[in-house]
């Protein structure tokens, strides 16, 4: 399709559909730095790229509440295997995936701290750690996201990027004592700093190309750059000022303050030195869409953008926090999702679960098709360069268990994954897989993460 054929007043399902035709500045092989296409004997675990040297992403997906264990895991052995009725609609993505049954999430159980299984499940599925059980004395771990960005966030103009289609975030308490801060946010950059994620659209597509229209926004951009220069320099002249009358324990609040202020400077310097920033021939998007379909489908077009104007190799995305009771009126669910997974075992209620989770396993696949058909910088697809993760911190919604939690690794891995498999791995930690992801990427220097205790074998 000719992208002159788009034009500002573009329409939102017109963007989604539109955002393959985007001329803007996907990593093109002609473009690439010399010696990147040259040879296929280049190291598969060179920092943040594939065995051809093109981009290597990863993206750690979260959906809510677990599934209905009965529907969602295959039949069969690791390579003879019949997918189940949820996962049927992944089908014609079956060489491109792999299902890891037998990952446990055991930072989120209950152990002495009674109820809140729901911001356990949520807060340690990133970071495998045990939480502290309050509202206001927040203590979690780093992230994997965090972890793979502090080595491989330096090769883009966006260290990570951290999405949600939480529109409505709440504060204060949330889960029987736990803050809401663990059920609203998967990327923690330390212990007590969640990543707080973008959940309009519009608002993610500005920070990554600029406001404005096509042609307008690497302008747009600079000016917004300048003005965040100035803002800061003030605050930075006003805060030392300040720094010689104020006692020892201020002084301390006022050095992270400024530390958080020098990080804002970081990312400014960092992403100028990529350049001018890519400008899609699309439409911006309006905002947050009232459809939640619109919004997730809008969310993950806003991932595989980043993806393909390689902003960024390192994302999150935060489909619905743990616990959420959002009715799915628009496939004639009235019932909250959260009310329907204490399903009790009646067989009305598991039905309408099966068919939530068949939903956001649609919206999946549509995903990974979109990836799959973007060409990258060697000639494969940008699936075929991506590890995409889905699962929940919560395994049977039921029973809030966090055994054999849902978990699905999509994407070849730039051919360092074997796709195509069912695996069965027992009892093993999910921060397993996270060190086997880690340790493709190039990461250096992770030996242990969260509760791991060594590399996912076979992944």
């Amino acid at each position: 399709m000719n992208p002159r054929q788009y034009s500002p007043a573009i329409g939102r399902r017109h963007f989604l559909r539109g955002l393959s035709a985007c001329i803007a500045l996907p990593a093109f092989g002609s473009l690439a730095p010399r010696g990147v296409l040259a040879s296929e004997s280049l190291q598969a675990r060179s920092l943040g790229v594939t065995a051809t040297g093109a981009p290597l992403r990863t993206a750690f997906l979260y959906f809510p509440n677990g599934a209905i264990p009965s529907a969602f895991w295959p039949e069969g052995d690791e390579t003879s295997f019949s997918l189940g009725r949820t996962l049927s609609v992944l089908e014609p993505m079956r060489d491109k995936i792999q299902i890891l049954h037998g990952l446990d999430n055991k930072a989120a159980e209950a152990g002495n701290d009674g109820g809140g299984d729901h911001a356990r499940g949520n807060g340690t599925f990133l970071t495998g750690v045990r939480l502290n059980k309050s509202a206001t004395d927040i203590r979690n771990g780093v992230s994997i996201d965090q972890e793979i960005a502090s080595q491989v966030g330096r090769l883009t103009r966006f260290p990570s990027l951290e999405l949600s289609c939480e529109a409505n975030r709440q504060t204060g308490e949330c889960d029987s004592g736990y803050s809401c801060a663990y059920q609203f946010n998967l990327s923690w950059k330390n212990a007590t700093t969640p990543m707080s994620p973008e959940a309009n659209p519009r608002l993610v597509f500005e920070r990554l190309f600029g406001s404005g229209e096509h042609g307008q926004r690497n302008a747009n951009l600079a000016q917004r750059r300048q003005e965040q220069r100035s803002i800061l320099d003030f605050v930075l002249d006003d805060a030392k000022s300040m720094q010689r009358r104020l006692a020892r324990a201020d002084g301390r609040k006022l050095d992270q303050y400024l530390a958080g202020v020098r990080e804002i400077e970081t990312r400014i310097e960092n992403a100028e030195r990529f350049g001018a920033a890519p400008d899609p021939n699309v439409a911006t998007p309006a905002g947050v869409p009232t459809s939640y379909t619109d919004h997730v489908e809008l969310m993950y077009e806003m991932l595989a953008l980043a993806f393909q104007t390689d902003s960024t190799r390192v994302a999150t995305l935060l489909l619905a926090h743990d616990g959420s009771n959002r009715s799915f009126e628009h496939i004639g669910i009235v019932e909250g999702h959260h009310d329907l997974s204490h399903h009790q075992d009646k067989a009305d209620r598991i039905e309408k679960v099966i068919q939530i989770d068949e939903w956001y396993m649609t919206r999946f696949a549509k995903f990974l098709a979109r990836l799959d058909e973007i060409e990258d910088v060697d000639g494969k697809s940008l699936l075929h360069n991506s590890m995409i993760l889905l699962g929940s911190g919560n395994a049977d919604g039921n029973r809030h268990s966090h055994t054999d939690v849902p978990a699905i690794l999509a994407g070849n891995g730039g051919g360092s994954l074997q796709a195509g498999r069912f695996t069965k791995h027992g009892s093993k930690p999910l921060a397993n897989l996270y060190l086997s992801m880690a340790e493709k990427l190039g990461v250096q220097g992770l030996s242990r993460f969260g509760d791991s205790t060594q590399p996912l074998d076979g992944v």
